[in-house]
């Protein structure tokens, strides 16, 4: 390790340290608070603006700046309540802790068996969703993209571990991954994937009515296992307070044809994730360049 990345992940390893020092909901809203107030002075933030005036054009320019402040709290507030995953109770009546909605769904396929795979995107605090699975006898591996920072990768991985309470398997994206997540199913196994990030070489699906190249990964895996597609969402209904939602498995089309099987659910796939957006925007990272730069022009 270089001297660069050994600073970087100490850094990291010190910010963790002092947000578990305090309570949940004050490591909340000091990350929160931090990242809302710096956030917006970056250069990435003008792809969030981009992203939105393509995507929601009746936006005006404080509506704009509102929901970008609102995504710096919001990626703040995850990075604080991330340490304390591990702790925060279950079904608690006020301050910290987090519920679950649509239970008999993940105890039903618990008890159905795997293979399923739950998907979700970068909106509210989806760090929670394997625990959320997990409290249901539904382990979860991930598929993911590994941070180039080997330390701060690690830390990453360690953390996800203790909110979920038990070893859970984690493959990085790439061929070998691919593979590892196939043998994975095919052994009955579950899986959580984020899907709502720009991937090159996807196939083009709409969102906000808007050609997107969209990864077919997990639309593709269930239609080859014929397994249930779950839809599921993490909320933030107040500081290190969650909602996990979890929502019928999406119906899988049979017209006969792979490829057009796979593009219809890629599209229902985007369909809810845009549902979930145009509910809490200020929840999704729409700082990623998630549209081609020819409709989206920073």
């Amino acid at each position: 390790m270089n001297v660069t990345a050994a600073f970087e992940a100490a850094l990291v390893r010190g910010l963790v340290r002092a947000l578990r020092l305090m309570p949940p909901d004050r490591a909340s809203n000091l990350a929160g608070g931090f990242a809302a107030a710096v956030g917006p002075l970056l250069p990435v933030s003008r792809v969030a603006d981009a992203n939105l005036r393509a995507a929601l054009p009746e936006l005006g320019v404080v509506a704009r700046r509102r929901i970008v402040r609102g995504v710096w709290h919001s990626i703040g507030r995850t990075a604080g309540e991330f340490p304390h995953l591990a702790q925060l109770p279950h079904g608690s009546a006020r301050g910290p802790g987090w519920e679950l909605v649509g239970e008999d769904i993940v105890a039903g396929i618990a008890a159905r068996g795997g293979p399923a795979i739950f998907f979700s995107g970068h909106i509210g605090n989806w760090e929670m969703l394997p625990r959320a699975a997990a409290s249901q006898g539904v382990a979860c591996a991930s598929l993911y993209r590994a941070a180039e920072n080997q330390a701060i990768d690690a830390l990453v991985r360690e953390m996800r571990q203790q909110a979920a309470g038990q070893e859970l398997p984690y493959f990085r994206k790439g061929a070998r991954g691919a593979r590892q997540t196939l043998k994975h199913l095919a052994g009955g196994g579950y899986l959580a994937a984020l899907v709502d990030q720009k991937m090159n070489d996807g196939i083009e699906a709409r969102l906000f009515g808007l050609p997107a190249m969209t990864a077919p990964a997990a639309a593709s895996l269930a239609l080859h296992f014929r397994c249930p597609l779950v839809p599921a969402v993490c909320l933030r209904i107040g500081p290190a307070r969650l909602r996990v939602i979890v929502e019928p498995p999406l119906p899988l089309p049979d017209t006969g044809n792979r490829a057009e099987d796979t593009r219809l659910l890629t599209q229902t796939v985007n369909d809810v994730l845009e549902r979930w957006i145009r509910a809490s925007p200020e929840a999704w990272l729409w700082l990623h360049r998630r549209w081609p730069k020819t409709i989206v022009q920073i």
